[in-house]
């Protein structure tokens, strides 16, 4: 009991001067932070993804304004997360800015955790997002990645007259066209996007609607289950990607940016297209947070600033196919059409898709 009474006090009093020091760092002009994060002179990012791409990409940040960014091998946004949680009561974590989904935002309170408000405090700040998939990290976050969920397509042999928008309209589609729709239930989201949309529907779910728990799932059992012998199970999101590219497959369940990355690498056929139809598939993106106790604060939000700018957004909207974070940013390189994105939906309200899934996964796809 001592032992836990000395730790919170020394939990409170660490947070309690990382409140003051975030203060001070974000009562000053944006010139006077730059300054700062160049004495600083290094920020560890960590990021669960794509990390040789993105040590590549800061390059460019470390040549303008001479910090030296370092990006960990991480495993998944939650480890670090945790980590930050563990190291509350440090006088410093190693982690100066932490990547995580949006949705983060639901089970935390960013508030505690994390530097802010700091998204007011960056140049053209109403250009940029902190509210994302149903999480709102009140300024102490900012997105710097959007992604989308849809249905990859290859146009030789389907057209877009034929692209299924409904339920109904995809499983005439199925049945007419067996076993070349693929996705997959685990090893990526993609096709639990799918699963999650297609339940909505049958289930009469809009993104209006209010759940308060979640209801019977039978006839969505019941639609899968009649519809088996005309869909393929995949492995994972890659794994769907690199069937259709082989031909096995017409559509898949795909992320935008997954398989625009490997089309502008010339992994896939360059051909491919993407869509999100009128049922709605997932989309979102990630944030950028500053823990409290960071050892080179300034350092880090001056990345988080560079991430969030329309320049780089637009950067990895052209090399990555992502859904721009930032209004002044230029969209033209996405797969997925402008007004496509009016049918995104989004991961967790009003039927949250840990509801769903799971029990897809026990009552029809392991059954």
């Amino acid at each position: 009991m001592l032992h836990k009474l000395i730790l919170g006090t020394t939990a409170a009093l660490a947070l309690a001067t990382a409140a003051q020091a975030d203060e001070a760092l974000l009562s000053m002009n944006w010139d006077d932070i730059v300054a700062q994060a160049r004495e600083e002179g290094q920020v560890t990012w960590y990021v669960w993804y794509f990390e040789p791409e993105f040590r590549a990409i800061v390059a460019d940040f470390e040549a303008e304004y001479g910090i030296t960014v370092t990006i960990p091998d991480v495993n998944a946004a939650d480890d670090v997360l945790n980590k930050i949680i563990a190291e509350q009561g440090l006088d410093a974590t190693e982690v100066d800015l932490i990547a995580m989904g949006g949705a983060t935002a639901l089970r935390i309170d960013p508030t505690e955790l994390f530097m802010g408000p700091f998204l007011p405090v960056l140049p053209e700040a109403e250009a940029r997002r902190d509210k994302i998939e149903g999480g709102d990290w009140q300024g102490h976050a900012v997105q710097f990645w959007g992604n989308q969920t849809g249905i990859g397509y290859d146009p030789d042999r389907v057209t877009e007259a034929e692209l299924p928008q409904t339920i109904e309209q995809l499983e005439a589609w199925m049945a007419g066209n067996p076993g070349m729709f693929g996705f997959n239930f685990e090893n990526g989201g993609s096709g639990p996007s799918l699963i999650h949309n297609v339940a909505r529907n049958i289930l009469g779910v809009t993104m209006d609607s209010t759940v308060t728990e979640t209801p019977d799932l039978q006839p969505v059992y019941d639609w899968f289950i009649a519809n088996e012998d005309n869909y393929v199970i995949t492995a994972s999101n890659a794994d769907s990607i690199t069937r259709m590219n082989a031909g096995e497959f017409s559509m898949i369940a795909v992320w935008e940016d997954h398989i625009g990355g490997l089309i502008r690498r010339g992994e896939v056929a360059d051909r491919f297209k993407v869509y999100v139809p009128e049922f709605g598939m997932n989309g979102g993106g990630n944030v950028v947070a500053i823990p409290r106790n960071a050892a080179n604060p300034a350092a880090a939000m001056v990345l988080a600033e560079w991430l969030s700018s329309a320049a780089i957004q637009t950067r990895f909207n052209a090399e990555f196919g992502t859904a721009p974070a930032n209004a002044g940013a230029d969209a033209s390189f996405a797969l997925i059409p402008t007004e496509d994105r009016a049918n995104q939906t989004v991961w967790g309200a009003p039927l949250p898709s840990g509801d769903v899934v799971p029990a897809m996964i026990e009552n029809v796809f392991q059954r």
